[in-house]
């Protein structure tokens, strides 16, 4: 990306205001994770239109029959009984047409996760192209049926009951709209099987979740008062995935209390693990506290701010490995690494508060700090980039830049990095003329 858009990403972090989250908003998530939830609504969907086209079909005939234009009415049945053999055809190529095309989609997720990183499958489950393009084609596939079950097989427009005509100009529409999808979803699936667009997304993605952040200034453990009681997971084992925020602060609000979450989102957490300590008064019962915590098998973008550096720094060491030797790709990643950390660098980090509707301190979010993302974010790579002049000298690079726009307070892990990775090619590269070109800032590496 360029400078500008860097610019203007930090930018629309700055004007983002303390606002109560949506109680929906995990649930939402949890669905967009899903590949059922888009084609199941396609198709209870798809069975009301059905439905709704088949009473025009039948009130058209009706109308036609009370003027006793019985002429009219057998034009429609010659019209519908040309349709019925394109009806048919497309029920009986649209299942197959959708086995097809979705193999593409096992193909690509399994070169993304070989190549790039298992962590990025998520985004092709996330998908909004490849969803609507399941949903449509099961649709059509749907619809069809139904519309041949509409055929009547009298002939005489006097005892003729219903004609499909709406029910195949809309199934013509259908397959139209398929195959617009289906163009789409190509070019979509190509294009993330593409490391720039992966990259792209990963970066978007961090930026969504580091602009739902309160602005707050950082929370001490301190300003919460005494300890009163402690609250533990009794869910099964597994990555915390997020807090439905808002049901939460509604629960401390009744109770008159601050929760502070203890866990970090995208801890693992086992059964009897404190998620949540009690300040002020006597703990929520564990009704109101229903359904706060989700956990899984993985983690997720939702509320983890970490977790795009940890999905960008996996690629780059993928990209370093011996078996893969693809610096340029590091690069890449390292781009958007220094995109995120400049972006990030003034606003508030550690200990986040969220407020309720009268301003009150009802909840407590432990998230990254800035030395923790600066370490996530060059620590393993570091170690993989010695040997590597393109990726050290982008390194090189990307830190001093952070350290223009990083404040005076969050310069230390910077600078600790920086001189970290001349130690390491120092100890790795034994000609002078080597080290000062491997450590020469460049941000495109060697161009």
């Amino acid at each position: 990306m360029s400078d500008g858009l860097i610019t203007g990403m930090a930018g629309a972090l700055d004007g983002v205001k303390v606002r109560r989250p949506r109680v929906l908003s995990p649930l939402r998530e949890h669905l967009r994770d899903t590949m059922w939830f888009a084609p199941t609504a396609g198709l209870v969907g798809i069975m009301i239109l059905w439905l709704l086209a088949a009473e025009l079909d039948t009130q058209l005939v009706d109308a036609l029959r009370a003027d006793e234009d019985y002429d009219t009415i057998k034009d429609l049945i010659g019209i519908a009984d040309d349709a019925k053999t394109v009806i048919s055809t497309i029920g009986s190529a649209m299942m197959t047409f959708i086995g097809v095309v979705f193999s593409i989609s096992l193909v690509a997720v399994q070169m993304a996760s070989g190549q790039f990183s298992p962590r990025v499958v998520r985004l092709y489950v996330r998908s909004r192209i490849t969803k609507a393009t399941l949903t449509v084609f099961m649709a059509t596939f749907l619809f069809s049926l139904l519309t041949l079950t509409s055929f009547d097989s009298e002939q005489d427009p006097r005892l003729v009951t219903t004609v499909p005509l709406i029910e195949s100009i809309v199934a013509m529409v259908m397959v139209l709209l398929s195959l617009l999808l289906f163009v789409a979803y190509v070019n979509g699936t190509v294009r993330m099987m593409r490391i720039g667009f992966v990259i792209d997304r990963i970066a978007r993605e961090s930026f969504r979740v580091a602009a739902k952040q309160p602005t707050d200034l950082p929370v001490g453990t301190e300003q919460l008062g005494p300890e009163t009681a402690r609250i533990t997971h009794h869910g099964r084992a597994g990555v915390l995935r997020d807090v439905n925020i808002a049901r939460t602060v509604r629960a401390a609000r009744r109770q008159g209390v601050v929760l502070r979450l203890i866990p970090r989102i995208g801890d693992f957490v086992v059964p009897g693990t404190p998620v949540f300590t009690v300040h002020g008064g006597a703990a929520p019962s564990r009704r109101a506290l229903g359904y706060t915590v989700s956990v899984g098998v993985e983690r997720t973008f939702h509320q983890d701010l970490a977790f795009g550096l940890r999905q960008l720094s996996d690629i780059a060491l993928r990209a370093l490995s011996p078996a893969v030797n693809d610096p340029t790709t590091a690069v890449q990643a390292l781009d958007r690494i220094v995109q995120f950390l400049a972006a990030i660098a003034p606003h508030p980090l550690g200990a986040l508060g969220h407020r309720d509707r009268r301003g009150e301190m009802r909840l407590v979010q432990s998230v990254p700090d800035w030395t923790a993302l600066v370490d996530l974010g060059f620590a393993e790579i570091r170690g993989c980039a010695v040997g590597n002049p393109q990726v050290t000298r982008r390194m090189v690079a990307g830190l001093d830049d952070l350290l223009l726009l990083a404040p005076a307070e969050r310069r230390e892990p910077l600078l600790r990095h920086r001189e970290l990775l001349a130690q390491a090619v120092e100890r790795s590269v034994p000609e002078a003329a080597d080290r000062a070109f491997a450590l020469l800032p460049d941000r495109q590496g060697i161009g």
